[in-house]
């Protein structure tokens, strides 16, 4: 039987389909298989991005590796095998906000691991602090390296060397000039501190023995820190009327930045007092001046009326401390020294909005959380007395007790709100705690001002909060690859709920930790899930690189 020539090119056809099916199958069965997605731990999804500049937010995604971000923009899920997804859609994706002055130590240099979370701070979104404030800062720098080395804290931390500890280990308490030699101990302190890895000076020129410094003291041990590359942090010596006066005080800090050849930055800049209140204006103005001129000049501030000090810091004369605690309690007991040091208080505790204006937040005491005028009226003295019987009786606590909160802590409502808002709407001027204990600043200064001046009274964009608490920071404070979402930075990053992010602490409760924070990653690791702390410390002391050439 012979095919016909129909059913011959059906079967041709046949033929050509069954090898074609077979070149195909041959080619799926030695085709290279696709190459497999690089791998990341953590997926943040379809968040509102604010990556620390000054550019408008964005929905993107954010991949992060070890302690490192390594993408950020869209469709991170198609890119990135992860283990961990999260879908952060409505929620604000941002660095983890910087805190460049604090008091933290109740926490991070507890022996309690659970305090060294620092958790006031990780629940405002904050992954970075500042300490040795107010020039407090230990000029050992190795040392404390080492010791957070092996005591796991919760927040990265940067370290200021301290003028008031420095002064403090050659010349003691007392109100001394020093001599060339002294100086130049003082000198070497600095220098050693600044090439172990701390960021710059610190400086609190209001308080005692810091306050019996000349200006030219100041510049010569300042100039160690600017020569290696630091920062100048200044609590000023007068933010009111005590001395030389706001406007004076603002010129001698310019004068040290000047003439030490350092960027000057002043901590919680305000205006404090009825003497001083509304001259916010004449500050900026003559740090305008000195920013057109080339001087690099900028500052922080926190977002309440209400300052945080100690009673003797606000009231007693600066020569009544010469010579530290014990002198002062025997110059009371002299009938003079005593008459003497109540009439300059008389007049501290006017410019300071009288004894109604003086809130007591010491922990643990007959008169927590009461005003000076309250005690004075309950044990039938004038206000000035009654602050004296708490300075004295506040001296019998010690060690961990009066680490908790000093009996004499106050917060102090001496600030007027417009010079408040004036100075946040400073380009120069960045977000900071000065978080100390009994103050709610120490747990709601960040949002404090994002629920209320950014969100509320729209004293300043969120966006400007959000850059002027991350990205700028970090640029000012001179810490590298932190403050941006951006790839190859460290993994620091905080995700909260732009409609719930607020604080929960105040003037009565201070020790409430805030809401809103959902996430909050420090060096790549979960330190908040779901709202909740997780227990990981990932927190790692920041070193500060000495200019080349100026160290041994």
């Amino acid at each position: 039987m012979h095919a016909t020539p129909a059913h011959a090119r059906a079967t041709r056809r046949g033929c050509h389909v069954a090898a074609a099916l077979a070149a195909l199958l041959l080619a799926s069965c030695t085709q290279a298989p696709p190459p497999a997605l690089p791998a990341a731990d953590v997926l943040l999804l379809g968040g509102l991005v604010y990556d620390g500049s000054s550019d408008a937010p964005r929905q993107a995604d954010v991949a992060v590796a070890g302690d490192r971000i390594v993408y950020v923009g869209p469709d991170a899920a198609s890119r990135f095998r992860a283990r961990n997804s999260l879908d952060v859609r409505g929620k604000v994706v941002a660095p983890g906000f910087i805190d460049p002055h604090t008091h933290p130590d109740r926490y991070i240099r507890s022996d309690d691991p659970i305090e060294r979370l620092n958790a006031p701070w990780l629940f405002q979104g904050v992954t970075t602090i500042f300490a040795g404030s107010d020039g407090s800062g230990s000029p050992d720098i190795a040392a404390q390296r080492d010791w957070f080395d092996t005591h796991a804290i919760g927040t990265n931390l940067a370290l200021y060397v301290g003028f008031g500890a420095v002064r403090s280990r050659v010349l003691g308490q007392d109100a001394a000039v020093p001599t060339a030699q002294q100086l130049q101990q003082m000198r070497g302190l600095v220098a050693r501190a600044m090439c172990e890895g701390a960021f710059g000076l610190s400086a609190g020129l209001f308080y005692a023995p810091q306050s019996f410094a000349s200006t030219d003291e100041v510049v010569a041990v300042a100039r160690e820190a600017g020569l290696r590359g630091g920062l100048y942090d200044t609590h000023q010596r007068d933010e009111s009327s005590y001395g030389i006066g706001l406007l004076g005080s603002i010129r001698e800090v310019l004068e040290i930045g000047r003439r030490a050849e350092i960027p000057v930055h002043i901590s919680h800049i305000k205006a404090l007092g009825v003497d001083v209140q509304g001259q916010a204006a004449a500050v900026i103005e003559l740090i305008e001046q000195a920013r057109a001129s080339g001087q690099r000049v900028t500052a922080d501030q926190y977002p309440w009326l209400a300052s945080g000090t100690h009673m003797g810091a606000a009231l007693l004369p600066r020569w009544a401390v010469d010579g530290g605690r014990k002198a002062l309690l025997q110059r009371l007991q002299q009938a003079d020294a005593r008459a003497r040091i109540r009439a300059e208080m008389v007049d501290n505790l006017r410019r300071r909005g009288g004894a109604t204006a003086l809130l007591l937040t010491g922990s643990g005491w007959p008169w927590t959380g009461r005003t000076l005028d309250e005690m004075a009226r309950e044990w039938g003295v004038d206000p000035v007395e009654a602050a004296l019987r708490i300075i004295s009786e506040g001296g019998e606590r010690t060690g961990s007790q009066r680490a908790a909160a000093s009996a004499d802590s106050i917060a102090s409502f001496n600030m007027r709100k417009d010079d408040v808002d004036l100075f946040m709407q400073q380009p120069w001027v960045i977000t900071g705690s000065d978080g100390s204990n009994g103050h709610p600043r120490q747990y709601a200064t960040f949002p404090e001002k994002y629920a209320r001046y950014a969100k509320r009274d729209h004293v300043i964009s969120v966006g400007d909060f959000i850059h002027r608490s991350t990205g700028q920071s970090a640029d000012i404070l001179g810490l590298e690859d932190t403050g941006y979402l951006r790839k190859g930075y460290l993994a620091d990053i905080v995700v909260f709920d732009p409609e719930h992010f607020a604080p929960m602490a105040d003037y009565v409760h201070p020790r409430v930790l805030s809401r809103g924070v959902e996430y909050l990653l420090v060096n790549g690791r979960m330190a908040i899930a779901d709202g909740e702390l997780t227990g990981i410390a990932a927190g790692r002391v920041r070193l500060h690189p000495p200019t080349p050439g100026t160290c041994p």
